[in-house]
C-alpha cells in the first residue's frame, strides 16, 4: 500500500469531563515496562463512547488500568495547549485532530515516533490502513498517530430528478455541470447544485475540486493557489454556484445551510462530507429521504481526487514514561476487530479490510459504502492547507471561492490571496 506523507483534521463537539478507574489487577506481567495505569485523554465522540464501554475488556486482557479523561473539543484543545507546552508527562495516549493541530504537535515534538511500533505486529496490520489517513498522521517520514475516524467528500444527488431528465449519474465534473444546467432549467425553483459558500467553511469541500483539477494549496513550501489548475478549480466551483446554485445564493453557508437546501428538495446535487448522509436520508430531517443517491466524487482533468481524511487519531505523548503500555491501548483500540465493531455502529474507520467486509458496510447505504470504497483508493489525506494556523490560512485561500460565487474579478482576488498566503507561509516557516 502506498502511504502519502501529508496532514489533516475535523472535529466534533460537546462538553464533559470524567475519570474512569479500572476493575482488573494491576500486576499482570503482560503490562510491560512503565506504570500499570495508562492515562488516556479522548474527545467526546460516538467512537469514544464505544471504546469507553469496552475498556474493561482491555483491562482484563492486559492487567492494566485505564485512567480516562474525556473532554469536549474546545476543552481538549485548551488542555493540550497548556499541558503539552509545559512538557507534561501526565498524558500517555492522546486523541488529536491530525489536520487541525497535527503539524503543530509533530513539529513541537509532542507526538512520539511510533514508526517501529506500527510495523511490529503483522496481525494488527498497518498496511490495512488507507493511504490518505496514514499520510495525515505521518510527519517528515515518521508515523506519529493512528487514524481512528474518517470521512470523504462524496456526491449526493436526487435520483428522481436525474431519472426525469433522462441523465446518468455524473462521472465527471463536466457531467456534473451539464446535469446541473439541465435540471435547473427544467425545474424552476430547484437549484442544479448546492455546496458550502462561506469563505472558510467552503475550503475543505473546495479542496476535492482543487485536487481533481490537478491543483493544490502548497507545493514545496510555496503557495500554488495561483496556478492555472487552481484558477480553473476556483472558477468551476464558483461558477456552478453562480450559474446553477440557489437563487440569490448567500456567501455564508456552511454545511447545515447547504444540507438543508438539498434536504428540503431545493437542489439536485450536493457535494459534502460522507458523514452527513443521515441529515439527508432520515425522514425527520429530509423531505427527499426516499430519493437521495450517492456517488463517488466526479473526476476532473486530474481524475477523481476527493479528500479522504482522518477526523481524529490516537498518538502517544513523547514525554510519557509509559509509552509501551500506551501503545498497547492504541493497538487494542484500533485493531481490525475493534475497528469493525465500531464501524458496525456507524462510525467510519480507516481500515480497508473493514470497508471490504459486508458487516463493516451494513450500517451504511450500499451506494454510499461503494462511493467511499472507491474514493479511498484515490483520495488525498488533507482537505485544507497543512499549516499551524489553520483558521487564518483558510480565510486567505477561501477569498477567491467567494469572489467566484458572486461572479467577481477572480483573477485579481487570486493574485491578492496568493501574495497574502505566501507571506503567511514565509512567516510560519521562519
Amino acid at each position: 500500500m502506498k502511504h502519502q506523507s501529508m496532514f489533516k483534521a475535523v472535529g466534533v463537539t460537546a462538553a464533559a469531563v470524567l475519570a474512569m478507574g479500572a476493575l482488573a489487577s494491576c500486576t499482570s506481567v503482560s503490562a510491560g515496562e512503565g506504570s500499570d495505569t495508562v492515562r488516556v485523554t479522548l474527545a467526546n465522540h460516538v467512537w469514544t463512547d464505544i471504546i469507553k464501554d469496552r475498556i474493561s475488556e482491555f483491562e482484563k486482557d492486559t492487567g492494566l488500568t485505564v485512567e480516562l479523561t474525556q473532554l469536549g473539543e474546545d476543552q481538549l484543545s485548551d488542555q493540550y495547549n497548556v499541558k503539552l507546552n509545559a512538557g507534561t508527562d501526565e498524558i500517555d495516549v492522546m486523541m488529536y485532530r491530525p489536520l487541525q493541530e497535527g503539524k503543530l504537535f509533530a513539529q513541537n515534538g509532542y507526538l512520539a515516533d511510533i514508526s517501529d511500533r506500527v510495523t511490529a505486529n503483522s496481525d494488527w496490520n498497518w498496511d490495512d490502513f488507507q493511504s490518505g489517513p496514514v499520510g495525515a498522521t505521518t510527519w517528515e517520514g515518521s508515523v506519529v498517530g493512528v487514524p481512528t475516524i474518517t470521512e470523504q467528500e462524496v456526491l449526493y444527488y436526487r435520483t428522481d430528478l436525474l431519472e426525469a431528465a433522462g441523465l446518468d449519474v455524473p462521472a465527471t465534473l463536466d457531467d456534473l455541470e451539464n446535469a446541473a444546467k439541465v435540471i435547473s432549467e427544467d425545474n424552476p425553483g430547484v437549484a442544479g447544485f448546492v455546496a458550502r459558500t462561506a469563505r472558510s467553511a467552503a475550503v475543505t469541500q473546495f479542496s476535492s475540486f482543487l485536487y481533481s483539477f490537478g491543483g493544490d494549496f502548497i507545493k514545496n513550501g510555496k503557495s500554488v493557489i495561483d496556478s492555472p489548475e487552481a484558477k480553473a478549480a476556483y472558477e468551476y466551483y464558483g461558477g456552478l454556484l453562480n450559474n446553477y446554485g440557489p437563487e440569490n445564493v448567500s456567501t455564508d453557508m456552511s454545511w447545515p445551510e447547504a444540507a438543508a437546501i438539498f434536504a428540503q428538495g431545493n437542489a439536485a446535487f450536493y457535494t459534502d462530507a460522507s458523514s452527513l448522509y443521515k441529515n439527508l436520508t432520515e425522514a425527520e430531517n429530509s423531505t427527499v429521504s426516499d430519493s437521495v443517491g450517492f456517488a463517488p466524487f466526479p473526476a476532473g482533468p486530474a481524475g477523481s481526487k476527493p479528500y479522504n481524511v482522518p477526523s481524529w487519531a490516537l498518538g502517544i505523548n513523547e514525554a510519557s514514561p509509559n509509552q509501551d503500555n500506551a501503545w498497547k491501548f492504541i493497538e487494542w483500540a484500533t485493531s481490525p476487530e475493534m475497528t469493525l465493531d465500531i464501524q458496525e455502529a456507524g462510525v467510519p474507520g480507516a481500515r480497508d479490510s473493514v470497508w471490504a467486509d459486508p458487516a463493516g458496510t451494513a450500517s451504511f447505504p450500499p451506494a454510499l459504502a461503494e462511493a467511499v470504497a472507491i474514493g479511498s483508493e484515490t483520495g488525498v489525506g488533507y482537505d485544507r492547507p497543512l499549516v499551524i494556523s489553520v483558521a487564518e490560512a483558510r480565510e486567505i485561500v477561501g477569498a477567491p471561492i467567494v469572489e467566484a460565487i458572486t461572479g467577481g474579478d477572480v483573477d485579481s482576488v487570486i493574485a491578492d490571496a496568493h501574495e497574502k498566503f505566501q507571506a503567511f507561509l514565509d512567516g510560519e516557516n521562519k
